[in-house]
């Protein structure tokens, strides 16, 4: 118990030195336009630790979770973005995504955010 007590006290004590009010830089990384023909890869990473690798390229996307890829559409929406096939669909708005199977309000992967480019 007493070691334990040592190793919080110099926890706290280091974290002690931590600047307040610093800010970490951060640059959002943007999803192409639908209609664009340059393939643009992004990474996200999504609730669980789960990757989803997603190749947008003319009007489509190539979503790849678990060494599965399904090649998705776009369908317009209101707000954010939706790609769909026959059994998934890729979908969010600004920097959170989704990824679900149709028919079924389970996701396999959520709370997805874009961590870096792949292409």
């Amino acid at each position: 118990m007493r070691r334990l007590s040592i190793a919080a006290l110099v926890l706290a004590a280091s974290l002690g030195g931590c600047q307040k009010g610093s800010t970490v830089s951060w640059t959002p990384i943007g999803r192409p336009a639908p209609d664009d023909a340059t393939p643009a890869g992004i990474a996200y990473l999504c609730e669980g630790r789960k990757e989803v690798a997603v190749v947008y390229a003319k009007n489509r996307a190539s979503v790849t979770l678990d060494n599965k890829t399904w090649r998705t559409e776009y369908q317009a929406t209101g707000d954010g973005f939706r790609y769909v096939d026959a059994s998934v669909e890729w979908s969010g708005r600004d920097d959170l995504a989704v990824l679900r199977q149709n028919g079924n309000a389970k996701p396999l992967a959520f709370n997805c955010r874009p961590t870096r480019r792949t292409t």
